[in-house]
């Protein structure tokens, strides 16, 4: 039997325990930046490289525009009146059967940035609204 990638088209987001359907992620980086140093009297002459601190990257999540779906709106007015409510998130690509294969863990997540659709007067798209959170902590597991 054949093994092939995952692909990236079936997957869910879960946040505070709801789970809702997004039509794009974007942004599951992390990076550890580099610290270069050298002593004074190192026999070589160059720096050594050290791993220093994590930066995470702001995820983009992306979906259609629902009439009465306020949780997105809501989220995002707990950081306007300055009360942030922080929460996880749990983004999951899934198998054929519906199960979590690759899961990212994202901790103490703030809404930073909503978007809402484009008009157009002669479109025939989809109202899409984009979010995006910045967050304390990625996690990824590959079961």
């Amino acid at each position: 039997m054949a093994v092939y990638p995952l692909p990236k088209f079936h997957f869910q987001v879960e946040w505070g325990g709801t789970r809702l359907g997004f039509t794009e992620v974007s942004g599951l980086t992390v990076e550890t930046e580099a610290i270069e140093y050298r002593e004074g009297n190192m026999p070589e002459y160059h720096k050594i490289n050290m791993p220093g601190m994590q930066k995470f990257g702001n995820i983009t999540m992306k979906r259609g525009t629902f009439q009465g779906d306020n949780d997105f709106y809501t989220w995002w007015n707990t950081v306007a009146l300055n009360t942030i409510e922080r929460r996880d998130v749990t983004i999951s690509l899934l198998n054929e059967n519906h199960q979590p294969v690759v899961v990212w863990k994202l901790k103490d997540c703030w809404a930073s940035k909503v978007q809402s659709s484009d008009l157009k007067g002669d479109g025939n798209e989809v109202a899409i609204e984009t979010i995006e959170i910045r967050h304390g902590g990625l996690t990824i597991q590959n079961e």
